[in-house]
């Protein structure tokens, strides 16, 4: 726990971030994690990902936009991907963070610019994943989902176990017919808001994950945590629920082992691929959730070293 905080205060260090997102030498390190600096890069990783059986969730990297020039250059990015994915035909959705279209600038124009992004997606036969970000946003993030769904029906919204409100999030969206990923939270929060254990928030992650299978839209479970995995495909037995209604979310690079078996099982079977430049703040979280990433990392400095 002392280490994953540590990880998370250093992805908040902004001069950081600006050393590391232009630095030769760690950009090489990224690779693990992220599909490429550019679209066609990532493209290229989801067409392979698609023939593999796999279907992506694609993500163009950024947060915590401050100005409104850059908020709608992400629109213009995204409306780029979705013309992509549907000129290449590939099984994608697009992954969008709200401070990347400048929440933090301004609702409203955060509003029309997702807006655009979700119409387009619409038009184009595919959705929008809208990534949940720290606790402070549950509350408007939720209700530009709620808009979205109604205006246009190609969003899925993301919940985060370790959040305590979160079951009533869930039980709400299930009543609004809007489709949930249910993940385990990457985000400090303290233990007013959020379960602090491992153990709690895997307990809170099953008992959330049994509601989405008997009441849910198209759920999705976002997790590497097999022992959960195991769990999840029993209650979907049980339940009754055909496992091609259920989708495993994972992110690219990360347990590749365990795609094939729940492909396998009849499992869709969904990878989150990130591409572009502002790589740090997520690369960091992933270190976060996975302290013994760090040792791959350090493998990898020690080889180029040499």
């Amino acid at each position: 726990m002392f280490l994953r905080r540590c990880i998370l205060f250093l992805s908040r260090l902004k001069w950081l971030r600006r050393w590391a997102e232009n630095s030769a030498l760690a950009q090489p390190l990224t690779r693990r994690f992220v599909a490429g600096q550019t679209r066609a890069e990532a493209l290229a990783v989801c067409q392979r990902l698609n023939r593999e059986g796999l279907l992506v969730t694609i993500d163009c990297l950024g947060e915590s936009v401050e100005d409104p020039r850059e908020a709608e250059r992400s629109r213009e990015e995204y409306l780029r991907l979705i013309e992509d994915i549907a000129r290449h035909r590939l099984l994608a959705t697009v992954s969008v963070k709200l401070t990347h279209f400048g929440l933090d600038v301004s609702e409203s124009l955060c509003w029309a610019l997702v807006g655009d992004v979700a119409r387009h997606a619409h038009q184009h036969g595919t959705a929008v994943e809208v990534d949940m970000e720290g606790p402070e946003y549950v509350d408007r993030t939720l209700r530009l989902v709620r808009q979205l769904h109604r205006e246009h029906g190609c969003v899925r919204a993301v919940i985060q176990a370790y959040l305590r409100r979160s079951e009533q999030d869930i039980l709400q969206l299930c009543a609004e017919g809007i489709p949930v990923r249910l993940c385990k939270g990457a985000y400090s929060a303290p233990p007013t808001l959020a379960f602090q254990s491992r153990r709690e928030i895997r307990t809170n992650f099953l008992r959330l994950a049994k509601i989405l299978l008997s009441q849910g839209t198209e759920p999705a479970f976002a997790t590497h945590d097999a022992r959960l995995i195991a769990q999840l495909e029993s209650s979907a037995r049980t339940d009754g629920r055909p496992r091609s209604d259920v989708e495993f979310q994972m992110l690219y690079g990360v347990r590749e082992v365990l795609h094939g078996p729940l492909r396998r099982a009849g499992f869709k079977v969904r990878l989150y691929v990130p591409y572009g430049l502002a790589w740090y703040p997520y690369f960091m979280r992933r270190l976060a959730e996975h302290p013994a990433n760090l040792l791959f990392l350090f493998r990898n400095l020690f080889r180029r070293a040499l």
